[in-house]
């Protein structure tokens, strides 16, 4: 049974650190700063074993060279269609990756959009998901096309509802300020601003989230959805045929309008 800890870095990153009870072994999943994972990975006596990676912005490998100074010769899992120091196990859609020292199995999503190559690691229960999907939100387009990301999302919404959503950021809050221009009667929406709000407060993360949540509240999962459709539509001034026209619609408000 794996045990993740949020390990936070610079202004709202997480990266995920992996355990096992009873063992001495670790895995980190976008380990930006590598300090901060020496640190904790030294509190709790664990060697680490791989790194996971999504996708090659710094915030995500720049730890990278610190970690394997002091752990030579661990995998570092990473995606195939990206150029990343220090990956040596390329990954596409439909692999598989066992963490070293443990039964634990992943299947990786490709998941483009953010970036070109961006993947995503997917077992029973749990989503590891970079910049693909946030919660209530999901990441800029910057490399892809509106039309990659919303299939990309699509692949993700089709997981089941009870999967945790491990998302790399904290950006919750918000996310959720956006989403309540897209659907301000959504009373789903608005029971987790005060939930979020709450959370926040205490100094709590808010992330994971439960995809069933996600399902339910997040405008950029709500693609197909009448009352997302029509705020979509209402701001392109436009009818939008197809589930990618509506994303786009959504992701081009977002930037433009409310960042």
């Amino acid at each position: 049974m794996l045990q993740i800890t949020a390990i936070p870095a610079f202004s709202d990153n997480y990266q995920w650190l992996l355990e096992e009870a009873d063992t001495a072994f670790a895995w980190v999943v976008d380990p930006g700063d590598a300090n901060s994972i020496l640190q904790v990975l030294k509190k709790k006596q664990k060697s680490l074993k791989a790194i996971l990676i999504t996708h090659h912005h710094w915030d995500h490998v720049d730890g990278i060279t610190k970690l394997l100074a002091h752990y030579p010769n661990i995998p570092v899992f990473g995606p195939q269609q990206e150029s990343i120091a220090g990956l040596n196990q390329p990954l596409q859609q439909g692999d598989q990756v066992q963490l070293p020292e443990s039964q634990q199995v992943f299947t990786v999503l490709d998941t483009p959009g953010h970036t070109l190559g961006h993947i995503a690691y997917y077992t029973p229960g749990l989503l590891f998901c970079g910049d693909t999907l946030f919660a209530c939100g999901c990441g800029r387009v910057f490399e892809g096309t509106m039309a990659q990301m919303q299939q990309s999302l699509a692949k993700l919404r089709d997981l089941p509802d009870e999967t945790l959503v491990y998302c790399a950021h904290e950006y919750t809050l918000d996310n959720i300020g956006f989403a309540k221009w897209v659907e301000p009667d959504n009373a789903d929406l608005l029971t987790r601003e005060i939930s979020v709000q709450e959370q926040r407060k205490q100094g709590k993360a808010t992330v994971p989230s439960l995809l069933s949540l996600e399902k339910q509240t997040n405008p950029f999962l709500r693609f197909d959805k009448s009352s997302v459709i029509q705020a979509a539509e209402s701001y392109a001034g436009k009818a939008l045929n197809s589930p990618a026209e509506v994303f786009a619609a959504l992701r081009q408000w977002k930037d433009r309008e409310y960042d």
